[in-house]
């Protein structure tokens, strides 16, 4: 199975953004790219304009059915753990494990999006780093280009390595037309402290496949995944 896991920094730090021009950059390069949202919670909330959910997002990007990226939903905006709890059901990583073996099967490449951060619980006893270590793909990390992203950036990195998942790079977003001297910094910082590549995707107003993939052309992709 050959693709990418992206993870962040936290929540709404703009995985899906990332996910979505990688996936969207290689569909139109006429890749057979399959993009997948194993979990998605906050369902029940109303997206703004020009963002549907994240699954939608995905979707669209590769050009799919909503309902083959997305395997576990939840309507409550709160963490994967506690949503499997509000709604009686049960999960089985298994379960998420299985699907996204033969979701890498259909195709030629697999972009994995998670839920949260590596360290957020899915079910009791089980991770998001759990779930991309045995996923086996290389990870690519979003994260914040202003304040505080250097502390959270590098504490993911250290969280991937300990577990030996192997990084092909940070993506800083939204990535300023004339960025500040602090997310200058900020990037060279992490650069050097992590020993990571980092690279930066521009402001989207709105989640159209053309404007993500003429984002996701920016990213190193044949370098990553090609």
């Amino acid at each position: 199975m050959r693709g990418c896991f992206v993870t962040g920094t936290d929540t709404g730090v703009g995985k899906t953004v990332v996910a979505a021009a990688i996936t969207a950059a290689l569909h139109d390069r006429g890749v057979n790219v399959h993009p997948l949202k194993p979990i998605i919670t906050g369902l029940d909330e109303v997206p703004r304009e020009g963002w549907p959910h994240d699954h939608e997002i995905l979707a669209a990007a590769a050009g799919c059915p909503p309902e083959k990226v997305m395997i576990v939903g939840y309507g409550p905006p709160v963490s994967p753990h506690l949503a499997l709890a509000l709604s009686g059901r049960s999960l089985d990583p298994a379960h998420l494990r299985s699907e996204i073996a033969a979701a890498g099967l259909r195709a030629d490449l697999l972009v994995v999006e998670g839920v949260g951060g590596l360290l957020v619980p899915i079910t009791d006893g089980f991770d998001v780093r759990q779930l991309a270590c045995e996923v086996g793909l290389p990870l690519v990390i979003a994260a914040r280009p202003g304040l505080g992203t250097i502390n959270h950036t590098l504490l993911t990195l250290q969280a991937a390595r300990a577990a030996d998942l192997p990084v092909l790079g940070v993506v800083l977003t939204p990535w300023p037309e004339a960025p500040s001297a602090l997310e200058r910094s900020n990037r060279t910082t992490i650069e050097e402290l992590g020993q990571v590549a980092v690279a930066t995707l521009p402001y989207l107003d709105r989640a159209e496949p053309e404007l993500l993939a003429a984002a996701g052309r920016l990213l190193p992709l044949d370098e990553w995944l090609l």
